[in-house]
């Protein structure tokens, strides 16, 4: 298998979802998974994987806005217990860091990893071979970090796990970017998702992450993904097993439009929507040219984004992230 940097963990044990059948299990028995992972190679060649549809032959090496051709790269994958209680459990939310997005982000956090080539290229295979390493770990679930730009490489990967007895369920951790057409393939592949909403104001979005009409195609896809999984489903051992997560960063300034978000979530997804509400922002990258953001956010910001979620209706707000401003 590959070397690639690998986070550290403790002794290996049964993953914690050890009852839960993923349904990707079902469309792999079936052949659909083999031939939705056909489908996503075509798509390839004109790509047209995510929403800035570049139209690049990735097959035969041209590049677009990711700068990823035929093979995915990734940066590091391993138990990461840094992520929210249901997903992180107490072995780790099995993460694979893909190199490049299709975000610009002029804060990111993680632009090492997002804005580089930093990592290994992997096959189909190495692929399926870190799925199946993270689950032999322990892991709770496979954690894609940063997937729309190669959501084909990941489709094709999953047929050899499977085979090979993959059953941990799949966490879609996304930007939130992504197109309707690249997430009806993943109709019955994906059990957790997991992606950003990152702003309500189409201007702030092209300025901040150099991407047009990004609330527009946040909000349909965040409104596909619930249909596809619902609400998030949490087992007797407080881990989730299905269904939608939202992560939403609270920015200075209000720049990230917090109400509107919010409201969004209450009325056209589901009041039951388990969101949240990160306070970790802090300048990095290229922050410092934008004096809107170059600065920590204050309590008083934070507090007002929790207060705006609550007053929507949303009761599902992630409580560690909350103790640590509250307690």
């Amino acid at each position: 298998m590959i070397r690639l940097p690998s986070r550290p963990t403790g002794p290996a044990s049964k993953a914690g979802s050890v009852f839960y059948t993923p349904s990707y299990v079902a469309l792999w028995r079936s052949g659909e998974l083999q031939a939705r992972a056909e489908a996503a190679q075509q798509r390839l060649t004109v790509c047209d994987i995510c929403p800035r549809r570049c139209e690049v032959d990735r097959l035969h090496g041209e590049l677009g806005s990711c700068h990823t051709g035929a093979l995915a790269r990734v940066s590091s994958y391993g138990p990461h217990l840094g992520e929210e209680d249901v997903l992180r459990g107490w072995r780790g939310s099995g993460t694979i860091f893909f190199t490049r997005c299709n975000l610009r982000c002029q804060y990111c956090q993680n632009y090492d990893i997002s804005q580089t080539d930093a990592g290994v290229e992997v096959t189909s295979e190495d692929l399926a071979a870190i799925m199946l390493h993270l689950q032999a770990q322990g892991c709770h679930n496979i954690n894609f970090v940063s997937p729309t730009h190669v959501v084909p490489q990941i489709l094709a990967a999953l047929p050899i796990a499977v085979a090979a007895g993959l059953r941990l369920p799949l966490v879609y951790n996304t930007g939130g970017y992504d197109s309707l057409e690249t997430l009806a393939l993943l109709d019955g592949v994906i059990d957790i998702y997991m992606p950003d909403m990152k702003y309500a104001d189409a201007e702030v979005a092209e300025r901040l992450s150099k991407v047009p009409n990004y609330p527009q195609v946040n909000q349909a896809a965040v409104k596909e993904m619930h249909r596809q999984v619902g609400d998030l489903q949490i087992n007797e051992q407080g881990l989730a097993v299905r269904g939608l997560l939202v992560r939403h960063l609270v920015l200075p300034n209000g720049l990230a439009g917090t109400e509107q978000i919010v409201r969004f979530l209450a009325r056209e997804v589901s009041p039951h929507t388990y969101i949240n509400i990160m306070a970790q922002y802090h300048p990095a990258y290229r922050a410092d040219r934008y004096p809107e953001i170059n600065r920590p956010i204050t309590a008083a910001e934070y507090q007002a984004a929790v207060r705006a979620a609550l007053d929507a209706g949303l009761y599902r707000l992630d409580e560690r992230r909350l103790r640590l401003w509250y307690d």
